[in-house]
């Protein structure tokens, strides 16, 4: 191999491409810094629409797509590549990858079809093959909820398209279900009352609806009430819980046995010694937190920007001429013998001086 014959057409290459370069990576730069204003400008022409937010994102990516395609042909063409053969092997290799990637092409299908048929939307509270959350994102590929623990689950569109899908939040209102047992020598219609009354004391819960009590099941050790009422489906839990804790409160007070299952207890006789950590609780020690601060163009709101940066240039120049009339207002006082010298551009009388200079003043003879 004749490595002196390599590097010959190398250095040829760049002597002869030299300008085409230069071009090239001005090209790069400059197509990059558009493309992000474009897609910045044309998210935000479509949020004044009243298209959804998640057509829009699928929008925007096609939108993307095509023009970094585009941006790579052009940046070809630039360095000399005939695009024309590179169209025809893109175009055989673009067969090839979508036979390859028959999965990921039908999640893509069915993402379009998750946003055409509005299944669900961001934010809505959704089940979905065993995994329930709020929805944060949708995208081609996959659709992504955050779990009540804080987890973030990411589903394929296909998983979503060919299963069963549970919408909380389609519906303003919502319906909470109890079940209550007790024990058998209990006043039927007293518990149904009871049930009823504490559902009405709270606030959350509608009234029309009526809420609902009945005796359900009459279980081996217990029977067992069914209760049920509607209201504001962001208020769910805190209904479900106050209600609970109320119900199990006023059973109490008005002596209703709770039954329970029984429990055989055995007297341990060995000693049980347990390591114990005599030093208690530790002093806490705050995490340093550092906030990385990217700028995203595609993203970038240049309005609040411009705003922002106009209020902290009218601050500045504010501090700034405070500061020099700070300056030109101070006076330099110096005594001698009978008299008192006022150093400074402004007269005594438009000068602001504290009480105790004024005092000093009026004793000397003043001279600007």
């Amino acid at each position: 191999m004749d490595w002196g014959a390599i590097w010959n057409d190398i250095v040829n290459f760049f002597e002869t491409n030299a300008w085409n370069i230069v071009i090239f990576f001005a090209a790069l730069i400059i197509g990059i810094i558009v493309i992000k204003l474009l897609i910045n400008l044309t998210r935000r022409l479509l949020y004044k629409t009243k298209m959804e937010k998640i057509t829009v994102g699928f929008i925007i990516a096609i939108i993307k797509i095509c023009l970094y395609v585009v941006f790579v042909l052009i940046l070809l063409s630039i360095i000399g590549i005939n695009i024309t053969g590179l169209l025809t092997a893109i175009s055989a290799l673009v067969l090839a990858i979508g036979m390859a990637l028959e999965n990921i092409i039908a999640n893509a299908a069915n993402g379009i079809v998750i946003v055409s048929n509005k299944m669900f939307k961001k934010g809505d509270y959704i089940a979905v093959d065993g995994k329930e959350g709020n929805v944060i994102a949708i995208n081609f590929l996959f659709t992504t909820i955050l779990t009540g623990d804080n987890k973030r689950v990411t589903i394929p569109n296909s998983t979503i398209v060919n299963s069963s899908v549970v919408d909380y939040d389609t519906n303003k209102t919502r319906r909470v279900d109890f079940t209550f047992d007790v024990a058998y020598e209990t006043d039927v219609e007293q518990v149904k009352k009871l049930i009823k009354d504490c559902m009405i004391s709270n606030g959350k819960v509608l009234l029309d609806p009526e809420p609902f009590c009945r005796l359900s099941a009459l279980n081996s050790s217990s029977i067992q009430f069914t209760a049920r009422c509607y209201c504001d489906s962001e208020d769910y839990w805190d209904v479900y819980y106050d209600v609970l804790e109320l119900v199990y409160n006023e059973l109490k007070r008005n002596n209703i046995s709770i039954p329970y299952d029984q429990v055989e207890i055995r007297e341990r006789k060995d000693k049980v010694t347990l390591p114990v950590d005599y030093k208690g609780i530790p002093k806490r020690v705050e995490k340093v937190r550092t906030v990385k601060e990217n700028v995203d163009l595609e993203n970038f709101d240049f309005t609040k920007a411009i705003k922002k940066r106009s209020q902290k240039s009218k601050a500045k120049r504010k501090h700034i001429k405070d500061t020099i009339e700070e300056k030109r207002l101070k006076i330099n006082l110096a005594y001698d013998e009978n008299r008192l010298f006022v150093y400074g551009e402004q007269r005594y009388n438009k000068v602001k001086l504290t009480k105790d200079i004024k005092k000093k003043l009026s004793k000397f003879k003043v001279v600007g």
